[in-house]
């Protein structure tokens, strides 16, 4: 059973590499490169919308941003 629990495990390390994978920086004002700027890393995005923005980080923990003027964000596909 070990056996197959660490098989399991390279297989699911191989396909991590095949994923596609994203770097969202999301700026609390209209200029990038500040210090309000976040940037998290994520696989899946699940609403990219002009006022939402919500996704998973690599933790997997749903990070959503809301806002009523719009938001600013740069989404980076690596």
């Amino acid at each position: 059973m070990p056996k197959l629990k660490w098989v399991w495990e390279k297989i699911i390390f191989l396909i991590s590499f095949f994923k596609t994978k994203y770097k969202v920086t999301v700026s609390f004002n209209k200029e990038y490169g500040d210090s309000d700027d976040i940037t998290y890393m994520t696989q899946k995005i699940i609403v990219q919308k002009e006022n939402h923005l919500k996704f998973r980080d690599e933790n997997k923990k749903v990070i959503e941003y809301q806002s009523a003027g719009g938001l600013n964000y740069i989404i980076e596909e690596l």
